[in-house]
């Protein structure tokens, strides 16, 4: 089996289809299911979908920095605990994400 070139015929057929299992995927909630009530069950579980997604975008910034070539970062990891325990301590988002910010300014300041 050869590679596909980027630009190539099969580069194109992936986009497409990846874009038209996007678009039936995005249909199946919104164009069928939309106008219907949810079971309670599902209602639930969807509640925890940004909780479980977030970590899942912001871990990797933590961990593994662009800036830094991949190498955890003290300024980040410390940014990132200020943050979980303001989050846990107040239970104020905003004011964890103000308080976490606020400490990885001061770290790349020290």
């Amino acid at each position: 089996m050869s590679a596909v070139e980027i630009g190539g015929a099969g580069t194109w057929w992936v986009i497409v289809a990846l874009g038209g299992l996007t678009y039936l995927t995005r249909f199946v909630f919104l164009g069928l299911v939309g106008d219907r009530p949810l079971p309670d069950w599902l209602l639930r579980h969807l509640r925890y979908t940004g909780v479980a997604v977030l970590p899942g975008l912001v871990a990797p910034l933590i961990l593994w920095p662009e800036a830094t070539g991949g190498a955890p970062d003290a300024a980040r990891l410390v940014a990132a605990a200020v943050t979980l325990t303001v989050g846990a301590w107040r239970r104020d988002v905003i004011l964890a994400v103000v308080a976490g910010a606020a400490t990885l300014g001061l770290a790349g300041l020290l």
